[in-house]
């Protein structure tokens, strides 16, 4: 008993291995949202001279090397830590207090953010009810939903997934529409050149593309869950597949 004890007492904390590898996968799908490039369109396009489409394309290849490297450092260290085991084992640990303090701000703020949009979204279908009554509302369901566990948390991401693939076939349904000039606008987007030398200019593309990378932030939470993904469907460091 003395010796059970001790052992247990002595080994490491881990959290319950509850996820599977579809999981993981509508994880990162919610995490970086398909629907993303529809919230900041219009941001961007007024950085960027109206060329979207050049600044999320040059974005995703700079993403593309960050998500490569996510899946390597995720097989060398399969670990809950994420970034902050990564640039502490890899770097300096100082660096990596840092980091991991950042990441803390960052799961801090988005939900705070997630709040705010969602309160404010939904004041405009219901004008008459006050702001605060959502936010406080949002904030109370949010944490229960986190309160419920990962599985939980995992079954409403497949929810959102779902409602997410729906709008988004729908939006290249009216996207085939209007190419095809079925859409009362349609004829009018022959007439629009796909690169317009006028707006044309480095500096604003850049610029756009700093904004369009918060289209693919977030797949580098699948990387959180190192230590809750199930053995048997598959190991933590099988993540660098997710990222391959």
């Amino acid at each position: 008993m003395a010796s059970e004890s001790s052992q247990s007492a002595s080994s490491p904390a881990r959290l319950s291995r509850v996820l599977g590898l579809w999981d993981l996968i509508v994880i990162g799908i919610v995490i970086i949202q398909p629907i993303a490039p529809m919230g900041i369109y219009g941001v961007i396009s007024n950085n960027a001279g109206g060329h979207v489409v050049t600044t999320i394309l040059i974005a995703m290849v700079a993403m593309l090397f960050t998500a490569i490297s996510y899946g390597k450092m995720a097989r060398a260290y399969p670990s809950a830590g994420s970034a902050y085991t990564y640039v502490g084992q890899e770097i300096h640990p100082a660096l990596g207090y840092i980091t991991g303090w950042a990441m803390v701000m960052d799961y801090i703020l988005n939900p705070l953010i997630c709040t705010v949009i969602c309160s404010k979204l939904t004041q405009n279908i219901l004008p008459g009810v006050p702001y605060w009554v959502f936010a406080a509302g949002y904030a109370v369901f949010f944490t229960a939903l986190n309160l419920r566990g990962i599985k939980t948390s995992a079954r409403i991401n497949d929810v959102l997934a779902g409602g997410m693939t729906i709008v988004v076939v729908i939006f290249f349904a009216f996207v085939i529409r209007f190419v095809w000039g079925l859409h009362e606008y349609g004829p009018h987007f022959f007439s629009q050149p796909f690169y317009n030398p006028e707006t044309f200019s480095y500096s604003a593309i850049f610029r756009g593309t700093s904004i369009a990378v918060l289209t693919y932030i977030g797949f580098d939470a699948i990387s959180t869950f190192s230590e809750e993904v199930e053995i048997r469907g598959v190991t933590s460091c099988s993540l660098q597949s997710l990222f391959a």
